[in-house]
């Protein structure tokens, strides 16, 4: 996992509630066991008709948002299965960040330990940066060791759990931080009886 600790760029405005993970990433998709590849088949029966093209109309096809690295969304976000590919389909769109007013407690997890940031915000701060958004030249700063959010020439704070924005500031999914103690992990394994199964 890469750290996170600056996000700028420019937004999606998705304002739609209870976005699930199924819309995020259809099942169909669920295939593949690499955590990339998935970004092309974001929102995808939004994002394509019934015939397989794309809609033109739909916010994230919009060629003017391509490049955009934030999506502010709905209430309860990232609802519905604990599918861990939702957020690694918006990671391999581009996405590095969500702003939201609530999001399921599943997929908060879940973006935490892959590196996407999920920030909750007051819902008229949401539909703030959302109307900004509408321009899609709107750009939009995240510090998340100073857990601030600054668009249109206002700062907002958020918050995050300490332990988690530790992790995200240093890059440390679960691997990396049980690793951190592998020192303690090999001196343990060197007093472990022989006739014991081994740890390694």
């Amino acid at each position: 996992m890469e750290p996170v600790r600056r996000i700028q760029g420019t937004m999606i405005p998705l304002m739609r509630s209870h976005i699930d993970t199924d819309q995020i990433i259809p099942k169909q998709f669920l295939k593949r066991v690499e955590r990339t590849g998935f970004g092309p088949f974001l929102f995808y029966d939004w994002a394509y008709d019934s015939e397989g093209e794309l809609r033109p109309d739909f916010v994230v096809n919009q060629p003017a948002y391509q490049s955009a690295v934030v999506l502010v969304a709905g209430h309860n976000f990232g609802s519905g299965s604990s599918r861990e590919h939702a957020p690694w389909a918006l990671l391999d769109w581009g996405i590095r960040a969500v702003i939201a007013p609530s999001f399921a407690d599943i997929f908060r997890n879940n973006s935490h330990k892959n590196g996407l940031l999920p920030i909750i915000l007051p819902e008229e701060d949401v539909e703030r940066i959302a109307a900004l958004a509408a321009d899609p030249t709107a750009e939009i700063e995240i510090d998340v060791a100073a857990e601030t959010v600054t668009a249109g020439g206002v700062t907002l704070p958020f918050s995050l759990d300490p332990f988690v924005k530790h992790c995200l500031l240093n890059g440390l999914d679960d691997i990396a931080i049980t690793l951190e103690s592998e020192p303690h992990i090999s001196a343990f394994e060197t007093t472990r009886p022989g006739f014991k199964p081994s740890l390694g």
